[in-house]
């Protein structure tokens, strides 16, 4: 299995080229600058180095040069948001592979990264059936990831859970974060005190993973509203240590018997899914679609996209203020961020606006296909 490290410090282009890689079945080491980079290359062998070019502390050319000082030939792909001659000829004498230019898009990458490590074109297509194959093993079993560098915690949670949940552990955030790129989740359960300088970005990079996926906690019981501290974090909910078996149960049920999977985020495209609720749940749904789609739409933002599909296909009509409201948000959003959003829809939505005045001129798209022509 080939490896790749990421070199870039922007932590959302990390995340995306990582995302991308393991997509086609490879193995992903991340680093936030040169210095990060080469330490990474000491400690482990990688077939390829996709590098950034600026970078603070040490910048993409001083790691290539060092790289090459030192005898390490690992071919590298350059990321560059400069498309002047001089600086892609200054490159390439560099000694690089190829380049790619920001922003980018993902097929452009995997191409380019599949050339660069000599493999098929169609490597792709197989590549990717795999892992979607991969990510759906567990015939619908409720999957759950706890991340916590405690041995015991792990120990204790598989025996206070039925044999018919599938549990993953991860001793540490980065690995719980490969985890979580390369299998999904309805439960993550993550320990407070996991990452230093607190939780929170943590959980950001796991709510861009697993956007289906209930994110709780794993604190301490105190004299303080743990679960309100947890929630004010961006967690779902607290587990309290030490456990109970009724809580545990609880946690369970919640999610054996719900599954709610608003949306699915394919690169650009953010696919919603059908809602299976009673109307009395719509207040609710659209509360929690707002702040993940707009979550999302900023993330696309941070990573250089410079446009967003939403297929709103399966959009439930029965509230159409609600949805114009989720549709102003989330417009509002993606034009704070430079973001040129699309919507794909049946006539029926477009119809439904029209008796609102900052949606009544809406336009959909019928296919995503058309949508991302236009988009381009």
């Amino acid at each position: 299995m080939p490896r790749v490290l990421m070199v870039d410090d922007s932590r959302p282009i990390r995340m995306i080229v990582s995302k991308a890689m393991v997509e086609l079945g490879f193995g992903v080491g991340e680093a936030e600058d040169g210095n990060d980079g080469l330490k990474k290359l000491q400690e482990g062998s990688y077939d390829l180095v996709v590098l950034d070019v600026t970078m603070p502390n040490l910048d993409g050319p001083g790691m290539l040069a060092k790289m090459r000082e030192t005898g390490d030939k690992t071919p590298v792909l350059m990321l560059t948001s400069e498309s002047k001659t001089s600086i892609v000829a200054t490159l390439m004498k560099l000694g690089i592979q190829d380049f790619v230019l920001k922003p980018f898009k993902a097929d452009e990458l995997r191409a380019k990264v599949l050339k660069a490590l000599k493999l098929p074109a169609n490597y792709t297509a197989a590549a990717a059936g795999a892992s979607a194959e991969a990510a759906d093993a567990g015939d619908g079993k409720l999957a759950v990831l706890v991340i916590d560098d405690m041995e015991n915690v792990h120990k204790k949670l598989r025996s206070m859970m039925p044999e018919a949940v599938v549990l993953e552990t991860a001793m540490t955030a980065q690995d719980g974060l490969g985890v979580a790129r390369a299998k999904k989740f309805r439960v993550v359960l993550v320990d407070a005190e996991i990452q230093a300088g607190g939780p929170a970005a943590l959980v950001k990079q796991l709510r861009l993973l697993q956007p289906g996926a209930g994110i709780w906690s794993m604190a301490l019981r105190s004299g303080n509203n743990v679960v309100k501290e947890m929630r004010d974090v961006g967690f779902d909910d607290a587990l309290l240590k030490p456990f109970t078996q009724e809580s545990i149960d609880a946690l369970i049920e919640q999610y054996s018997t719900k599954v709610e999977t608003l949306f699915v985020v394919k690169e650009d495209l953010i696919e919603l899914t059908p809602f299976s609720g009673k109307e009395d749940k719509l207040e609710r749904y659209f509360a929690k679609l707002s702040a993940d789609v707009k979550a999302v739409v900023q993330k696309l933002g941070e990573a250089c996209f410079e446009s967003a599909v939403i297929d709103a296909t399966y959009m439930p009509l029965q509230q159409p203020a609600r949805v114009a409201q989720f549709l102003v948000d989330i417009f509002k959003t993606a034009s704070d961020m430079g973001i040129a959003t699309k919507v794909v829809a049946s006539a029926e939505l477009p119809k439904a606006m029209r008796g609102f005045q900052e949606t009544k001129d809406l336009h959909c798209y019928t296919t995503v296909e058309e949508a991302r022509s236009q988009a381009a």
